[in-house]
């Protein structure tokens, strides 16, 4: 993409409405525009970020054995009246009559939608188990929305859904989507920390928190050191054995927000060097919930022995476009956003230090033109800003690497690479320079 055809309306200082970094670099890097309290129109930079962690997380999905559909944005009230939770879900959910006075809203979650779509289609155990998902727009009227993305009222999510037997089968199911999440965040540079949540309006009786650390997080945290060296499942996992030792392994050790946090326990379990006082932002919740939502809605298959049983279910949340602010904070300096390979909207920016000039414009197409064929996504700066003005916005908006071209360089055949996220460089000559980051680039796709 040629930067002059492109629509990044970049900002050089942060608007006073931002008060941490993601909310900042956000609306200074051109990625998201605030459309009302909590309310965000995803711009082209943006919602090319958006898909790249959402196919993170659809690939993670469908490799645990998940299957996608898509639910609408909009519910019946009955549905909700059903489980009983329309009148005690609160002022979160933002309740709408159609023309016709019909009672619906405007969905916070899906559990009630899904269980009604699972007992129209599902009859007997033999047809168990099932985990469908999907990744769609959610509404929670948050009473103080702040932070931007990070806490907004309309949010993109991926919430999966589990239907087993019995408890033994469903605690597999929620093993199986414990470790696709380690996946997950591990895909995108994140180090994730698991601990034990309460459930709250979801329900159920065993919920994790999935926390990634970081200085401007919304959550004191207070973990072991030793939980973020451990090793994540690899490609190579295979969903359908036995997923507990892994689960196991995360939860031996002390993890807490600050709720439930307790500092006897603390000490009594976690040497005082391995001992870990931060912050961190949640990204994902899976529940266990059991019958909760099947019994009172009639979700039933007929058993071996013919008789009906109440199918145990489990919830799992990935915040989609919370991921977004989350990846800023943990990925970011003074200058602006540094983008893991395997998110970033563009992995690499050709830069050409002199518009109009032959040489230089034939350097940067064949640049542009050898990337793209490699398939490397290339954003391509062919405007007439100063070098200075250039560098900055290339540094803002954070791509892994700029590919700079001018003048004085070719005429000594060599091209400067920089790699954003230590800001080293290097001068090669372009053939060397366009293998160097093809190279780069898929060896950071498939990490």
């Amino acid at each position: 993409m040629r930067l002059s055809r492109y629509y990044l309306p970049t900002l050089k200082e942060s608007p006073a409405e931002a008060q941490i970094a993601s909310h900042k670099l956000m609306l200074r890097a051109g990625m998201v525009r605030q459309q009302g309290a909590g309310i965000y129109a995803w711009l082209p930079f943006g919602h090319r970020l958006l898909k790249k962690i959402e196919q993170i997380v659809r690939e993670e999905q469908d490799r645990a054995g998940a299957v996608e559909l898509l639910m609408p944005t909009i519910q019946q009230a009955e549905l909700w009246r059903e489980s009983g939770r329309y009148d005690a879900y609160g002022k979160e959910m933002l309740r709408i009559t159609d023309r016709a006075d019909r009672e619906m809203l405007f969905g916070p979650t899906n559990e009630e939608m899904i269980t009604e779509i699972f007992r129209a289609g599902v009859r007997s155990y033999k047809d168990l188990p099932q985990l469908l998902y999907h990744i769609q727009w959610k509404f929670r009227d948050e009473i103080r929305p702040r932070f931007g993305v990070m806490r907004g009222r309309e949010f993109l999510m991926k919430d999966s859904y589990s239907f087993d037997i019995d408890a033994d089968a469903a605690r597999r199911s929620y093993q199986r989507m414990f470790a696709a999440y380690l996946r997950t965040f591990a895909r995108m540079g994140l180090t994730s920390i698991p601990m034990r949540a309460d459930t709250g309006p979801i329900g159920g009786d065993l919920s994790h928190e999935f926390i990634v650390l970081a200085e401007t997080g919304e959550s004191a945290v207070f973990c072991d050191r030793q939980l973020l060296d451990l090793e994540v499942p690899g490609a190579d996992l295979d969903f359908q054995g036995d997923l507990s030792p892994i689960m196991d392994r995360y939860t031996s050790y002390y993890a807490a927000t600050e709720e439930k946090h307790d500092p006897a326990e603390f000490e009594a379990r976690v040497i005082e060097g391995d001992r870990i006082a931060a912050r961190g932002i949640e990204v994902g919740h899976i529940f266990f919930f059991g019958d909760k939502y099947s019994t009172p809605m009639n979700a039933v298959v007929a058993g071996p022995d013919g008789k009906d049983i109440a199918v145990q279910m489990g919830s799992y949340g990935v915040g989609v476009s919370r991921l977004a602010g989350a990846l800023i904070e943990a990925f970011h300096d003074d200058a602006g956003c540094k983008w893991p390979i395997s998110v970033a909207p563009y992995h690499v920016g050709v830069v050409s230090l002199k518009a109009g000039d032959e040489a230089v414009e034939a350097a940067c197409q064949k640049a542009y033109d050898g990337l793209h064929s490699a398939g490397i996504d290339v954003l391509y700066d062919d405007t007439k800003a100063r070098p200075g003005e250039k560098f900055a916005r290339m540094d803002l908006i954070g791509l892994p690497f700029q590919l700079i071209i001018g003048p004085r360089g070719l005429a000594d055949g060599k091209v400067e690479v920089k790699r954003r996220a230590d800001g080293e460089r290097w001068d090669m000559s372009l053939e060397q320079a366009l293998d160097f980051i093809s190279a780069e680039v898929k060896a950071g796709l498939a990490a």
